[in-house]
C-alpha cells in the first residue's frame, strides 16, 4: 500500500505525464537524451530494471543499446505507465506499478537496475536502495542519474534563475499544472549532495561506488555494484 506522500508524488506525475516528454526534453535542450544514454551505457547483462520509469524513455533506450535485452519498468504513475504502454509497445518491456521501497520482485533476479532522475522523488531512499540490491544479482550494478545543483558560482545562478522561473513559466503554460514545475527544481535544492548518496550507498552495501558530473555538474551520475 502507498504511502500517503506516495500518493502524493504519484498524483502529480500523473496530472503533467501528457506533456511530460515534451517538456523534459524542451526544458533540457534535449540535453537528457544524451545523459540517459550515456547511464545506460554503464549497464551490463540482459535483464535489467528501470526504477521510476515514467514513460519508458530509459528502458526504451536500453532496448536500442542491449541487443537482446529485456526491461522491467517500475512506476508510481498508473497515467504515466499508460504513455509509457504506447511508446514500448512491441518492445521487449514490461510496465509495472509500485514504489521503490516495495519492488515486487525475488531476490537475485536483475543483472542490472537504473533509477533516472527519480531518486529525488523517492520518500524512503534507504529502504529504496536496500530494495535495487535485494533484486540485483550478484556482481550486478545500479546506475543512478540524478540531477544536482552546479557549484560553479557563475553558472549556478544561470541555473538557479531558469530552474525557478523559467521552468515554472513553460511548465504552467503547457502543462497547465505550474505547481508540477515549481516542486521538480525545489526538489533538486533539497536533495542531498553527491557524497551524501554515495554514502548512503555505501552503507546500504554497495561496493565499488563512484560518480561523475555531466554537462557542467547539472547532473551526476553514480554507480555501484552488489558484492
Amino acid at each position: 500500500m502507498l504511502s500517503a506522500k506516495n500518493r502524493e508524488i504519484a498524483s502529480m506525475f500523473s496530472s503533467i505525464a501528457p506533456t511530460y516528454d515534451l517538456l523534459n526534453h524542451l526544458l533540457s535542450f534535449n540535453i537528457d537524451k544524451m545523459w540517459r544514454k550515456k547511464a545506460v551505457s554503464l549497464l551490463e547483462g540482459s535483464l535489467f530494471l528501470d526504477v521510476a520509469t515514467g514513460t519508458g524513455d530509459v528502458a526504451i533506450q536500453i532496448t536500442k543499446d542491449k541487443k537482446d535485452s529485456r526491461v522491467v519498468g517500475v512506476d508510481l504513475s498508473l497515467n504515466m505507465l499508460k504513455v509509457g504502454k504506447k511508446k514500448t509497445k512491441n518492445r521487449n518491456i514490461e510496465l509495472v506499478c509500485a514504489p521503490a521501497e516495495h519492488l515486487p520482485f525475488k531476490d537475485n533476479t536483475f543483472d542490472g537496475a537504473i533509477i533516472a532522475f527519480g531518486i529525488r522523488n523517492v520518500v524512503d531512499r534507504v529502504s529504496a536502495l536496500f530494495e535495487f540490491k535485494r533484486v540485483l544479482k550478484s556482481g550486478g550494478r545500479l546506475v543512478i542519474l540524478e540531477f544536482n545543483t552546479p557549484t560553479n558560482r557563475v553558472f549556478g545562478k544561470l541555473y538557479e534563475f531558469y530552474s525557478f522561473t523559467v521552468m515554472p513559466f513553460l511548465g504552467k503554460i503547457i502543462s497547465g499544472n505550474p505547481d508540477a514545475y515549481t516542486y521538480l527544481p525545489n526538489s533538486i535544492r533539497r536533495f542531498p549532495d553527491v557524497e551524501f548518496l554515495k554514502g548512503m550507498m555505501e552503507r546500504v552495501g554497495f561496493v565499488d561506488v563512484d560518480y561523475f558530473a555531466l554537462t557542467f555538474g547539472v547532473s551526476f551520475i553514480h554507480t555501484g555494484v552488489k558484492p
